[in-house]
């Protein structure tokens, strides 16, 4: 079990994931929310958001800064090899 933060103040609870991958989608769909919330002109952070997958006891396991650049379309933040390798 993964759980999936926004690690801003206060942090936020997002999600949780049964697999790595499945915590690694929902991360990238996080991004391109705050994508979308960026080229809609939306209030982001001035430093980008950053998130976190945690294990189940809420130890970080991985973490990702983000920030947004809504003069290009989103690409995903999730690099297909590590998708793979992660299938392996």
């Amino acid at each position: 079990m993964f759980q999936i933060w926004e690690s801003g103040e206060p942090a936020r609870f997002v999600s949780d994931a049964e697999t790595l991958r499945g915590a690694l989608d929902k991360v990238d769909t996080m991004c391109r929310l705050r994508h979308d919330q960026a080229a809609a002109h939306l209030e982001q952070p001035a430093d980008g958001y950053r998130f976190e997958i945690r294990d189940e006891h809420g130890t970080p396991l991985a973490s990702l800064a983000y920030r947004p650049d809504p003069s290009r379309p989103y690409q995903s933040v999730i690099v297909e090899e590590l998708l793979q390798q992660n299938d392996s």
